[in-house]
């Protein structure tokens, strides 16, 4: 497994936070701290504190103002060591961050930091001071998912790099995602919204089909089941992001423009020759999906489990969870009726 896998994979363990200048930003899961520890204060009443990344110090420090809410830490300075590249964009006071498929901006003056694709505060705002932007303590751990203590006055930052045994899933996937910059790609497999799994993909990741044929990033689409290689370590979000290493789709025939639905079996149909159809409602998975639709089961639609392995038809009831895939052929009835190529029939909750 490549370093840059290994890095990656470092990255999304999250880790428990504590700092306690003065208040717990987390639960800290361990944490070391020597309270008799002299700590350095500036003229202005900074309170002055040591950066250690993986047990090497920083030369750069960083500070916390007085009656400031965590600590401040040098952004390059400490991303840098941890591995990461970063870009300034002078106009818009920002900085870029990567490494391997994990892609984050940072604003001076904004408390906005991406987490799991979506803006989150962390109460205390970037700031620009000279040349340097310091940014709290938390970002370590809440953004960039390092272990972060406090020892006195010296902060430490800690990557466990160890060589994880990969898993093997399988899925029908859901969503592929791509950011405006093409930086963070994903794919999410075994459910939608806040279910199933979040596969990030980077430079490393292989795309093949089940012959071992080539394929891209590109070619993968809502419906099509895959089986996937990814590290065993993963975030703590909903649904739980991982690094992957290689996708493989299963199906035989390839449909690009299906359109899908997640929601609830609301009515279950016989015609007179014993055709079955059901009413679906909930969540369309596309700008073309519907919020309600009528699907139709061909001789040929599939009905599978969340990890695209073939069930019975018995199981589309009334009440069940289902996530419907279909073709964008609908009457223009309300609802409209469509043929079903594929239904991931979820677990009943408990």
């Amino acid at each position: 497994m490549n370093n840059n896998v290994l890095k990656t994979s470092a990255v999304l363990l999250t880790l428990s936070m504590a700092l306690t200048t003065g208040s717990a930003l987390a639960k800290p899961a361990s944490t070391t701290q020597n309270n008799s520890t002299q700590h350095s204060v500036t003229s202005a009443g900074q309170q002055v504190f040591k950066i250690e990344i993986n047990g090497t110090a920083l030369t750069d420090t960083g500070y916390q103002l007085p009656g400031g809410k965590e600590p401040l830490i040098p952004l390059r300075a400490m991303a840098e060591a941890l591995g990461f590249k970063l870009e300034w964009n002078s106009k818009t006071k920002s900085v870029e961050l990567s490494q391997g498929n994990f892609f984050t901006t940072v604003k001076a003056g904004e408390d906005r930091y991406v987490i799991n694709r979506m803006y989150t505060p962390l109460g205390t705002a970037p700031v620009l001071k000279g040349d340097k932007l310091y940014v709290p303590a938390s970002f370590a751990s809440e953004v960039l998912h390092q272990s972060v203590s406090v020892k006195g006055a010296s902060i430490l930052i800690h990557t466990d790099i160890q060589d994880q045994e990969a898993v093997i899933d399988t899925g029908v996937i859901t969503s592929v995602y791509q950011d405006e910059s093409g930086k963070y790609k994903s794919v999410q497999i075994q459910g939608a919204g806040t279910d199933g799994i979040i596969l990030t993909v980077g430079p490393d990741t292989v795309f093949k089909s089940a012959d071992g044929g080539t394929l891209a990033f590109t070619d993968l689409h809502i419906g099509m089941t895959v089986q996937a290689t990814h590290s065993m370590i993963s975030t703590f979000s909903l649904p739980p992001q991982t690094p992957t290493y290689s996708i493989t789709v299963l199906d035989q025939k390839k449909q690009a423009d299906l359109l899908g639905t997640a929601g609830t079996v609301e009515e279950v149909l016989k015609d007179a020759d014993g055709g079955i159809s059901f009413r679906l409602k909930g969540d369309p998975l596309t700008g073309l999906s519907q919020s309600e639709i009528v699907l139709r089961l061909a001789a040929d639609t599939e009905v599978v489990n969340g990890k695209g392995e073939a069930i019975e038809n018995s199981s589309l009831v009334k009440g069940a969870k289902v996530i419907g895939f279909y073709t964008p052929m609908m009457t223009k009835s309300l609802p409209p009726i469509g043929t079903a190529v594929k239904i991931v029939v979820q677990p009943a909750q408990p």
